[in-house]
């Protein structure tokens, strides 16, 4: 047992005496010459019969491990009736492997109103399945305010899932115990996390509390406490002091701390810093660390070494390890070996790992044997999984399961998967269904998406009465802006239409940006809009330009616009040449238009 007299009783009067010692050279420590003054005249007074003095020689000589010299004064004051001098003969006994005897001399001191005795009653009782009568006692010396017993009496409690545990734990809580704070913060950390997932209110006042539990068992260097403390400063970006409580559980040897630190000092571009304490972490059997290593290995063109500590993380009990050896292996080309890894992981549980292990199968043509394990990894939760299977069956012409794959995607926020719900939900007249989720894609970053709500809200907004250059400009709709994300993330028909929007504003600058951006990205649409507006402000030979990008990728207006200006300038062969071109390219109502501009201009050449 750790406990070494009846604490109470010797705090309160005063005879509680600390061990003495010495230091490295073996002179007494200041302080200690008193304390050995202080033996003798207890041993003095012991040896004239004072019980108080036999009782406090024993409890010295038991703190410094003299048993033999101990065990007569305990006996001798016990026999005299101190109860404190029982509970130590109870100790002592113990330490001799008398567990029984002990037990009867902690009996005689808890009767008497020792607390320290009732605890180390309740513990042996316990430890022998007697959970009635270890209660009992822990109990007796829990409502005492000891608490040692306070403690054991609520881990008693919680073992059986009594609701009265919390009661006890913050009661040693509240007297010190650091074991104590740790696990009242823990269940409070719970508690919130719980009442947050179900939405419930009082999460953020019940996470402050296990808060000020886990800075109270920290304080007292409980190093899983500081663990967790970090773990919330950081979720709530309080970085710096994060830090400091991580680096004092991991100072302590908490492995998982080490580790924390590390991507702490990476996130702030530290990496040679994060590498050390990954280091230390690792080789204490953290596999999250190990694979922090090899990732940093990795990226640093040092497969080898990244290799090897993936295989260390595998080797902690780290499914990542083998997950990461199979993507080491696929970028170097090792199909094989990857496929070896994957299937590693991913009957491990690991759900990223079996759709990395069905993407694998189908891009080696295998679709029967990607299937079941894409269902695998999106059954287990893997989003990506479940846009997988989306596409896998709209391949095959499922629609309805693959839409169905695909909303399951979407409403776990995969931002692909939204926009293809919108699109089929477009396809199928639902428009205000399509909405919902093309907000949601475009809010992710679809350019598609947001393209595709655009038009959805431009089709609904009431004609614009037409603007002529130099009006003043109106303000924009939100298809607008919609249109404007989707031009400003790189798609093309967006960008035609938002320089068509500015150009309808009379904003011929912005409208001439954004034409000749659809344009250099490869739209003919683009191309032409901006020949016109060329040709508008007089640039007519830039303008040709353009149009002949444009005709080039089969416009049938712009070859019909360059046929007219070769016609115009004499060109007559050139002329009827892109004649012809904008025939064949159409449509009709160009091609008739173009007809006649060649028969025109063959009639003018053969004249």
């Amino acid at each position: 047992m750790d406990v070494m007299g009846d604490k109470a009783t010797l705090f309160e009067t005063g005879r509680f005496v600390q061990p003495s010692g010495r230091d490295e050279a073996g002179e007494v420590v200041e302080g200690v010459a008193e304390d050995a003054a202080e033996e003798v005249r207890r041993r003095i007074a012991a040896e004239s019969g004072d019980v108080e003095a036999m009782s406090v020689l024993g409890a010295m000589l038991l703190r410094r491990g003299d048993l033999d010299g101990a065990e007569p004064y305990l006996r001798a004051a016990t026999a005299a009736g101190d109860r404190a001098a029982a509970n130590n003969l109870g100790v002592l006994l113990h330490q001799r492997g008398y567990a029984d005897d002990a037990a009867g001399w902690w009996r005689v001191a808890a009767v008497a109103g020792s607390a320290a005795a009732a605890h180390a009653l309740g513990r042996h009782h316990r430890e022998r399945g007697d959970e009635p009568a270890a209660e009992y006692w822990l109990r007796q010396s829990a409502e005492q305010g000891h608490a040692l017993g306070a403690y054991a009496l609520a881990d008693l409690l919680e073992h059986r899932g009594d609701a009265g545990a919390e009661r006890w734990m913050r009661s040693a809580a509240e007297r010190g115990h650091r074991e104590a704070a740790y696990r009242l913060a823990r269940r409070l950390d719970r508690r919130a996390g719980g009442e947050t997932e179900t939405g419930t209110d009082g999460g953020a006042a019940v996470l402050e509390e296990a808060e000020q539990w886990y800075r109270q068992a920290s304080a007292r260097g409980h190093r899983r406490a500081a663990l967790h403390l970090g773990a919330i400063l950081e979720k709530r970006g309080e970085l710096k002091e994060a830090g400091r409580w991580y680096l004092t559980s991991a100072k302590d040897g908490e492995a998982r701390a080490a580790c924390a630190l590390g991507f702490l000092l990476r996130d702030a571009g530290d990496t040679e810093s994060a590498a050390v304490w990954w280091l230390r972490a690792a080789q204490d059997g953290d596999g999250n660390a190990a694979n922090a290593l090899g990732a940093l290995h990795a990226e640093r063109g040092e497969p080898q070494t990244a290799e090897r500590w993936y295989r260390a993380a595998m080797d902690a009990g780290d499914d990542n390890g083998a997950y990461n050896l199979g993507l080491l292996c696929a970028e170097q080309g090792r199909t094989a070996q990857a496929e070896q890894w994957y299937r590693r992981a991913a009957y491990a549980g690991h759900r990223e790992a079996a759709n990395a292990l069905a993407i694998l199968l189908l891009q080696g043509g295998d679709a029967t044997g990607a299937e079941p394990w894409f269902s695998k990894a999106a059954e287990a939760g893997s989003v990506d999984a479940a846009f997988n299977l989306g596409i896998l069956f709209a391949g095959r012409g499922e629609d309805t399961v693959a839409l169905r794959w695909y909303e399951r995607a979407a409403g776990a926020g995969h931002t692909e998967a939204a926009l293809q719900v919108g699109i089929a939900r477009l396809r199928d007249g639902d428009e205000s269904g399509a909405e919902r989720y093309l907000r949601c894609a475009a809010g992710g970053g679809s350019a598609e998406a947001a393209y595709r709500l655009a038009t959805v809200l431009d089709a609904r907004r009431p004609p614009v009465p037409a603007h002529e250059l130099g009006e003043t400009v109106h303000e924009k709709s939100e298809c607008e802006e919609w249109y404007e994300r989707a031009a400003s993330l790189g798609h093309r028909r967006a960008q035609v239409r938002v320089g068509m929007l500015a150009a309808a504003r009379g904003d011929v600058v912005e409208a001439a940006r954004w034409y000749r951006e659809a344009a250099e990205a490869g739209s003919r649409n683009g191309a032409f809009n901006l020949g016109l507006l060329l040709a508008r402000e007089g640039s007519e030979p830039e303008a040709a330009v353009w149009w002949t990008r444009a005709a080039d990728a089969g416009h049938g207006r712009a070859a019909l616009r360059l046929a007219l200006v070769y016609a115009r300038r004499g060109e007559l062969a050139e002329g009827q040449r892109w004649a012809d071109r904008a025939v064949a390219l159409g449509p009709a109502e160009v091609a008739e238009r173009a007809a006649r501009l060649r028969d025109a201009l063959r009639q003018e050449l053969s004249a």
